[in-house]
């Protein structure tokens, strides 16, 4: 429990909320209908991955800019944070998407709101292959999260936000036309919340968390294996606090391998 004395760490938890409020807000604010007609894919999509690029480069040295439950749950499969720290990151990004939604739909014209870019299934999509979809989606995307924010790869190439976020667009680019492309099940629960429309939901938490979960394990267990001992992993995941090679406790409020996390 020492991490709720650390300031960095409840400064992490401000980094989640508000750039999980942002995200929600330019994302679903791009993806609302203002006039008649098809609603832009190519919109959307850039939408949320510059969105989202601009919130790695804002915050992702002080909590990782996780933004998302999925990619959470991720680092968390692959022992890099705390039970505790995953478990404020999440509620911190469903707190704030929520915020973000009810921004949005404050400041938008009743005309213009619909259903807040709520995430549907294409009528000729079923909930299995929406769900099989919404997996490939978030695991190609935590791939390249954990592709990216690697410490270990010698020189990493461009631009990491940048990455990130294309990333995010391709899931969009394909994802859009069978699910609406949720990736990220705090920007699914927010228009849901606010809609009260909950239809097939749980597709949109089920799909992401396994997709991450798979992420992490392919990743971080067979392309490029992180040698931890077991013990060590259970260190990370309880949140004991990491010790100097003397023995003392460090004075940082960071878990070592969050540090890693930072851009």
């Amino acid at each position: 429990m020492w991490e709720l004395r650390s300031t960095s760490f409840w400064r992490a938890i401000f980094a989640e909320f508000f750039a999980t409020l942002f995200y929600v807000f330019f994302g679903l604010g791009a993806s609302l209908r203002w006039a008649p007609g098809p609603l832009h894919v190519l919109q959307v999509a850039l939408a949320f991955g510059l969105a989202l690029a601009t919130l790695v480069q804002a915050v992702g040295h002080i909590s990782g800019a996780h933004v998302n439950p999925a990619v959470t749950f991720a680092f968390l499969v692959g022992s890099q944070m705390s039970l505790l720290r995953a478990f404020c990151y999440m509620l911190a990004q469903l707190l704030g998407a929520v915020a973000g939604a009810a921004v949005l739909y404050s400041v938008t014209p009743s005309a213009v709101r619909g259903n807040l870019a709520l995430n549907t299934l294409h009528p000729g999509v079923s909930v299995g292959q929406a769900t099989m979809v919404e997996i490939f989606l978030t695991l190609q995307f935590v791939l390249c999260i954990f592709a990216t924010y690697d410490e270990r790869r010698n020189g990493r190439l461009g631009s990491v936000a940048l990455a990130v976020g294309f990333s995010l667009t391709l899931g969009h680019l394909f994802g859009m036309h069978y699910t609406g492309a949720g990736m990220n099940p705090a920007r699914s629960f927010a228009p849901a919340i606010l809609t009260r429309n909950f239809t097939n939901h749980w597709v949109y938490w089920v799909g992401p968390i396994i997709g991450g979960g798979l992420g992490s394990l392919l990743y971080d267990f067979l392309l490029f294996p992180r040698l931890k001992s077991v013990s060590e992993r259970l260190s990370i995941l309880k949140g004991v606090r990491p010790s100097d090679p003397n023995g003392q406790p460090e004075v940082t409020g960071e878990p070592v391998e969050l540090k890693t996390q930072a851009l």
